[in-house]
């Protein structure tokens, strides 16, 4: 019987767990591996992007070592708690090595962990900085080539495909170098250890007509739909991942939680000559300014004001449970559907604190990059469906939360000021909130109070 002390496969190989980030999550899809068998891994190195039910996330191995096995094929729904990948933790020790040498090594405990310690998703374990590039073909990195290059060859790959290490880039990156016809291998990176950027794929790319800037920024969805056939009257399409989460959580929103919403039409005509004087404001430099920071601010100024509209319901213990801050969710319509990170205790943040909070959650929702704790524990939302030409909605909340923010359109509309018609800038907002929390005359408090700042914005110093 095998033993912890011998010097067998049990210390050779250790196996690598789908992780639970502790966000009740059972399940995740691997998207992409960004390593094949016989490539060598570090600790921290980033090996494969799995989508949860919450969001497309990055994860790192937490040791070293020679990749021995994929366990899951991409596309693949796997269990938190499976082994999805084997490494090689000692290549080369034995009579028995390489790794490539064996037929299939059966699965076997990995080494004790710390007391406590359980693999992790990105942003909750091993720090970005910590990542490491993998040894690439020279002189250092023989060994760890020439095992790989034996490894690639028992796999049916050959040697050629293993010659080279993989190039490092981020999966929009990769996404966007794929849409410009790039061969990453041909990219000379500029980032940190080696890692190649959204510039760099833009500086190797040949020119072409005037490309729209989304299609650079945004990343594309995890697959692409399969072509219809000519003459096909339907087309279906498997819900799962994000899609499948939003669904759910929208189902049991609107069926558990009485909604009720209420509407306001605006003059927000200061509002935009307050967006335009503070892009000019050097306490505003280097954030982004737009009518959202205004709404944002005035939504926290009216939950100040009134704040038993921050709450939630405990349905198991009868009780309503009052916030004493806000995590203030943004909904963003992203290529895996709609997400709604928060921003952690918004309620504290300066106006420019909040323009760069902001600013860095759309750029990270964008890219694909929002971890589950960022859409854990938020207590009300702003959704802006006026990016879409949209003059109001009615939104259903999300999941937890008492209330939503619905922002529409700004318009040039004729509008009576002063006495006189004029052409103002004009919106309607519509509040939706959990009426088992807030009854009609605080949501209409809550609603008039924003109305009130964003028509007269001043009001952010004098309520604020």
């Amino acid at each position: 019987m095998t033993t912890m002390t011998d010097t067998s496969n049990a210390v050779r190989f250790r196996e690598f767990k789908m992780p639970d980030v502790g966000e009740g999550l059972t399940e995740a899809e691997i998207l992409k591996w960004f390593v094949q068998p016989g490539d060598t891994v570090t600790d921290g190195q980033v090996v494969c992007e799995v989508e949860t039910a919450k969001a497309a996330v990055e994860l790192p191995i937490p040791f070293d070592g020679v990749v021995h096995e994929l366990r899951f094929p991409e596309g693949t729904t796997v269990d938190v708690g499976q082994v999805i990948i084997a490494v090689d933790v000692a290549p080369g020790s034995g009579d028995d090595a390489p790794v490539a040498a064996e037929p299939a090594p059966e699965p076997v405990a990995e080494p004790a962990e710390p007391k406590g310690r359980t693999p992790v998703l990105v942003g909750y374990g091993v720090a970005e900085s910590s990542t490491k590039r993998r040894a690439r073909k020279g002189t250092e990195a023989a060994p760890a080539a020439a095992s790989a290059a034996i490894q690639g060859e028992m796999n049916g790959h050959g040697p050629a495909a293993v010659a080279e290490a993989r190039p490092l880039a981020k999966p929009p990156v990769r996404k966007l170098a794929k849409d410009l016809g790039i061969d990453l291998a041909t990219v000379t990176p500029t980032g940190d250890g080696g890692v190649i950027t959204r510039e760099d794929v833009h500086a190797a790319a040949t020119p072409a007509p005037a490309p729209a800037p989304v299609q650079t920024e945004a990343p594309a969805p995890v697959a692409a739909p399969a072509p219809v056939a000519a003459g096909a009257r339907e087309t279906r399409i498997p819900v799962k991942g994000v899609r499948k989460a939003i669904a759910q959580a929208m189902v049991g929103s609107a069926f558990t939680a009485p909604h009720v919403t209420e509407f306001v039409t605006v003059d927000v005509t200061r509002t935009m000559k307050l967006v335009a004087e503070l892009k000019e404001d050097k306490d505003m430099a280097g954030v982004r300014v737009n009518p959202l920071l205004i709404i944002a601010k005035a939504l926290l100024v009216a939950i100040k004001r009134n704040p038993e509209v921050n709450a939630a319901w405990d349905e198991a213990n009868q009780e309503i449970v009052q916030k004493h801050y806000v995590n203030l969710g943004i909904a963003a319509a992203t290529p895996r559907g709609l997400i709604v990170p928060n921003i952690k205790d918004a309620h504290d943040q300066t106006l420019p604190q909040l323009a760069a909070s902001l600013g860095e959650l759309v750029s990270t929702a964008r890219e694909g990059k929002t971890s589950p704790a960022a859409m854990a524990g938020g207590t009300v939302t702003i959704t802006n469906v006026g990016v879409f030409g949209v003059d109001t909605g009615t939104p259903i909340l999300n999941p937890g939360e008492s209330a939503i923010l619905a922002v529409g359109a700004i318009k040039l509309q004729p509008w009576v000021h002063k006495g006189k018609v004029k052409p103002r800038q004009v919106t309607t907002l519509a509040l939706s909130f959990d009426h088992r929390l807030v009854d009609g005359e605080l949501g209409s408090k809550v609603l008039a109070d924003v109305a009130a700042i964003l028509e007269q914005p001043k009001r952010l110093i004098t309520w604020g």
